[in-house]
C-alpha cells in the first residue's frame, strides 16, 4: 500500500454532497424504512422519497378558503383586543399601551386558528392591519368617556354657581343661546361625516400622540412590538423539504 493511499485512509476526506452514518444502514426518520439511492431532509431530519411525497400532499395548503376563515377568525380577536383596550382605558382613564401586546397575540392566534395553521405574506400583512386598526381606533371610546365625564362635571360646577342679577343672568343666557347657535352651526350635517372624523382621529391617534414626545415614541414602540407579535405568530409553520440527495450506499466505489 503506498503511502498516499494509506494517508487517505487514516484521514478521510468529509463528502459533503453525500449522506455519511457510522453507525449501520441509513432508515428513515419518519417510518423506519431503509433509504434506498436517494434521500430527502423533512423538517431537517432525513426521511425516505415516499415519507417526502405525504408531507408535501398532507401539509397546510394556502386556499382561498382558508384566508378567509383566517380573515373573519382575526377581524374577531382584533376586535375583543379593542374591546379589552377600550374597556380598560374607559374605566380607568389610562391608554396602556402595554395591552398592545395582548392585542396582537389575540389577532395572531384567532387568524391562525382560523386558516387551519395556514400562514404566509398575505396572512401577515391582513394580521398587521388588523392589530394597527384594533389598538388605534380604541382612542375613540376612551376620548369620548373622557369628554362625557368633563363636561358631566363642568355642568354641575356650573348648577352650584351662585346667580346674579336678572340682568346679569339674561347677559349669560343671550350668550349661551348665541353659542348654542354657532355649535349648531359648526356641528357635523351627517352621521357619516361625524363617523369619518371619528375614524380618521382614532387610526390617526398613534401619531397624535407624539405632541407629548416621550410618551408618544413609547407608545409607538410598544405598538410595533404588538405587530411585530401578530406579524411572526402568522408567518406559518410549513415543514421544510428538501431532496433528493443521492445516499452514500448508491456512491460507486473508487480507487
Amino acid at each position: 500500500m503506498s503511502p498516499a493511499m494509506s494517508s487517505n485512509l487514516t484521514n478521510p476526506v468529509p463528502q459533503f454532497g453525500t449522506a455519511e452514518f457510522k453507525d449501520g444502514p441509513d432508515r428513515c426518520k419518519v417510518c423506519g424504512q431503509l433509504l434506498g439511492a436517494r434521500y430527502y431532509r423533512i423538517g431537517g431530519a432525513q426521511g425516505c422519497e415516499i415519507c417526502a411525497e405525504r408531507a408535501k400532499l398532507e401539509g397546510p395548503k394556502d386556499t382561498h378558503a382558508a384566508y378567509v376563515r383566517g380573515l373573519l377568525f382575526g377581524s374577531g380577536g382584533a376586535f375583543l383586543g379593542f374591546l379589552a383596550y377600550s374597556l380598560f382605558g374607559v374605566a380607568t382613564g389610562i391608554m396602556i399601551g402595554y395591552l398592545s401586546l395582548l392585542v396582537g397575540y389575540l389577532v395572531g392566534k384567532a387568524t391562525m386558528m382560523g386558516s387551519g395553521g395556514v400562514g404566509g405574506r398575505r396572512y401577515q400583512i391582513a394580521a398587521v392591519l388588523l392589530t394597527y386598526a384594533a389598538v388605534s381606533l380604541s382612542a375613540v371610546p376612551i376620548s369620548i368617556a373622557q369628554y362625557a365625564k368633563q363636561s358631566k362635571h363642568e355642568t354641575k360646577v356650573e348648577q352650584s354657581a351662585p346667580t346674579g342679577s336678572p340682568s346679569s343672568a339674561a347677559a349669560p343666557s343671550a350668550a349661551s343661546d348665541s353659542g348654542s347657535a354657532d355649535s349648531a352651526a359648526k356641528r357635523p350635517t351627517s352621521f357619516l361625516g361625524t363617523l369619518a372624523t371619528l375614524l380618521f382621529l382614532g387610526l390617526a391617534s398613534p401619531f397624535l400622540e407624539l405632541q407629548d414626545p416621550f410618551h408618544g415614541v413609547i407608545g409607538l414602540v410598544i405598538l410595533s412590538v404588538g405587530i411585530r407579535i401578530a406579524w411572526q405568530m402568522t408567518a406559518g409553520k410549513a415543514v421544510e423539504i428538501l431532496g433528493p440527495f443521492q445516499s452514500s450506499a448508491s456512491q460507486p466505489p473508487t480507487g
